[in-house]
């Protein structure tokens, strides 16, 4: 089976988005996901993108929400945010756990909907452990891997290494060296999908 490479940071709404479509989309086609996750705000950096954060930027941040709220009603999916500054570097350490388990699209499926889906804040501890008990694993186990010396170790790989491979955004969609970023470049990730299939 052919894979996409879909990396992303739970931090961005639009890998929320983009994910809410991805798995049906690749099914469709054959494709598997692997899930990449990765530091945004050091992806960011490492391609020499020093400017403000768009919470940073009153115009941008407007109409990002507003954007935000478009493609929550075109996909039919909730879109809700914390009032915490988000944090979720754990969040993201925990795919790693979830890939070795066999059950990292529930994992991030799961997370985002206790995140983005529900207001709930990626860094608490309830919300992880309980993410973890749905996923039928021990919470305890979990939230030690995720403060793990190993879990940082597999952290910096996947960041370097998305970095050597050009990721400077999420979210980032790869198949083999085809790049597209962005939930809006779903639909030519699928017309490639579709040429590649014969469909």
């Amino acid at each position: 089976m052919s894979n996409i490479d879909f990396y992303f940071d739970f931090i961005s709404p639009y890998a929320y988005l983009a994910n809410s479509q991805l798995p049906a989309l690749a099914r469709k086609y054959g494709y598997s996901i692997s899930y990449k996750p990765i530091d945004l705000k050091a992806a960011k950096l490492a391609a020499g993108n020093t400017g403000p954060a768009t919470a940073q930027m009153p115009a941008k941040l407007k109409y990002a929400m507003a954007d935000f709220a478009r493609w929550s009603k075109k996909y039919d999916v909730p879109l809700a945010f914390a009032n915490v500054i988000p944090v979720t570097e754990r969040a993201n350490k925990g795919v790693f756990f979830a890939v070795e388990k066999g059950q990292a699209e529930e994992y991030v499926n799961a997370l985002w909907k206790a995140t983005f889906g529900s207001a709930g804040d990626f860094n608490s501890d309830e919300l992880l452990s309980s993410v973890a008990s749905e996923m039928g694993w021990s919470p305890e186990e979990f939230l030690e891997f995720v403060e793990s010396d190993e879990a940082g170790r597999l952290y910096d790989e996947g960041n370097k290494a998305a970095q050597d491979r050009g990721v400077f955004g999420a979210p980032i969609m790869m198949v083999g060296e085809e790049m597209w970023w962005g939930n809006d470049r779903l639909d030519l990730l699928e017309e490639f999908l579709a040429e590649q299939s014969g469909s």
